[in-house]
């Protein structure tokens, strides 16, 4: 049997190890798959380094309405793979090998961890004890029960960046982050794509605004098929065949692809684990509970990252591992999370960013709020960019005029929304955050601070 002062299980952003830690504690990491976790690997890395040549394909496309006429002739796919792993598996690599051989006080153990008892771990017929354990193991994708499905060779975000060709034709299974950066990814490219969402709209989880006005715009670019998931997966031949309900005429409907990309969401891996062993309580939904501390139920576990929180950000489980790791060095002085003024964004073409309260969630909580809005059009650099469709939206609270949200959709929102998010995280009131900075102009910026004044304005005096 061998003891640690730290077990840790997975390697994203539990690998983040303070020095003083490393130098004073003997450590175990755990991992059982790729070394680095899901965002370098197959998740936020690679699939922005494709969005970026999918955004110079539609500027291509659409910038003759700005009096620039340009073409799109398509991409040289095995270039674009290349460039992105060529940099993500040499680090993933060069990763692995410093963990392994570089510090003296670290074990690198490759194999599946499950909890035996309390602080207790098997693996790879090995028993390791802690004085304390992180669980950072991460999620990996969720498949719907659709009959046919197992059998037939289908993607998930593991695995679609790194095919050998572009589909002709591919069929996307799913509506939300993970569907339609992609969807934008191979549609811009120049693959036909086709969407089947089981709700009415894409994107739901994100302010109703933004998720009827993205779906709009994203319906002239792929073929969106809501409130529809086939109800039959089969292969036929080198082809894959999606088997429809006929709708009223009766019958079915079948429709063919080259790759179907199954994009319906991400599920903790705590149940390989088998927690409950270690006294650890878990969520219905298979999240492992822990505390605003990172801690578990059970005495000296922690839990990180998308196996415990349900916004599953890459950026929230770092911060998450730093909050961890103090308070496993300082018991006596912990640190806490929130994530009220947690931003998040959707890299797909129209971005979005988002942070704090939907409308409905502000109505939900019993919130005596205004909105305020501003289109992109109506400022100068919206102007100058020809943009009909984009807005920013902020939610404020009618009393102490705090900013309970805000939601941005349209060219560059993922930064815009940083803007908002640290306003709120800092206390400033909308007020404040409209009228004491000064706003570069003209840049777009100016949505955001007119949106702001725009919801003042509702304000009764």
């Amino acid at each position: 049997m061998d003891h640690f002062d730290l077990i840790i299980i997975g390697s994203g952003s539990g690998n983040a190890i303070p020095p003083e830690l490393a130098d004073a504690w003997r450590i175990a990491i755990i991992e059982r798959g790729t070394f680095g976790g899901t965002c370098l690997n197959v998740g936020c890395i690679p699939s922005k380094m494709l969005v970026l040549p999918a955004d110079r394909a539609e500027y291509a496309r659409h910038s003759p309405r700005l009096g620039v006429h340009t073409e799109f002739h398509g991409v040289d796919w095995p270039a674009i793979r290349d460039r992105v792993f060529g940099r993500i598996d040499p680090i993933t690599e060069g990763g692995r090998q410093y963990r392994r051989d570089g510090h003296p006080n670290i074990t690198l153990i490759e194999g599946t961890a499950r909890f035996t008892g309390e602080r207790t771990l098997r693996v790879n017929g090995r028993t390791l004890t802690a004085d304390r354990v992180l669980v950072a193991a991460g999620a990996r994708p969720s498949i719907p029960p659709i009959a046919g499905l197992s059998d037939v060779p289908f993607h998930t975000s593991d695995t679609i960046m790194r095919i050998d060709e572009l589909p002709t034709r591919l069929g996307i299974i799913g509506g939300g982050y993970i569907a339609v950066e992609l969807g934008h990814v191979f549609s811009a490219y120049g693959s036909k794509v086709t969407i089947f969402n089981r709700s009415d709209r894409l994107l739901r989880s994100h302010d109703r605004d933004v998720s009827d006005r993205f779906t709009e715009l994203f319906a002239d670019r792929v073929d969106l098929r809501l409130g529809e998931l086939p109800q039959l997966v089969r292969t036929n031949g080198a082809q894959i065949e999606l088997v429809l309900d006929g709708g009223a005429d009766g019958g079915q409907r079948v429709e063919t692809f080259d790759q179907l990309l199954v994009a319906t969401g991400r599920s903790p891996n705590s149940e390989d684990l088998h927690p409950i062993a270690a006294g650890i309580s878990v969520h219905p939904d298979g999240r492992i509970e822990v505390d605003d501390t990172m801690a578990t139920s059970a005495p000296g576990v922690w839990a990180i990252g998308d196996v415990a929180n349900p916004h599953q950000l890459k950026h929230l489980a770092n911060r998450e591992a730093e909050i961890a790791f103090w308070n496993m060095a300082h018991p006596d002085d912990p640190r806490r999370g929130d994530t009220t003024a947690l931003p998040h964004a959707v890299f797909s073409d129209p971005q979005v960013g988002s942070v704090g309260y939907t409308e409905a969630e502000a109505q939900a909580h019993g919130c005596d709020y205004v909105v305020g809005r501003r289109d992109y059009g109506g400022t100068a650099y919206g102007w100058a960019l020809e943009d009909e469709s984009s807005f920013a939206k902020v939610i404020i609270d009618m009393d102490t005029k705090r900013i309970l949200g805000a939601h941005i959709l349209g060219p560059q929102a993922a930064t815009l929304i940083q803007l908002v998010a640290q306003a709120m995280t800092f206390g400033q009131r909308a007020d404040e955050l409209a009228t004491i900075p000064y706003y570069v102009h003209p840049a777009l910026t100016e949505v955001v601070e007119n949106a702001l004044l725009d919801g003042l304005d509702r304000i009764p005096s």
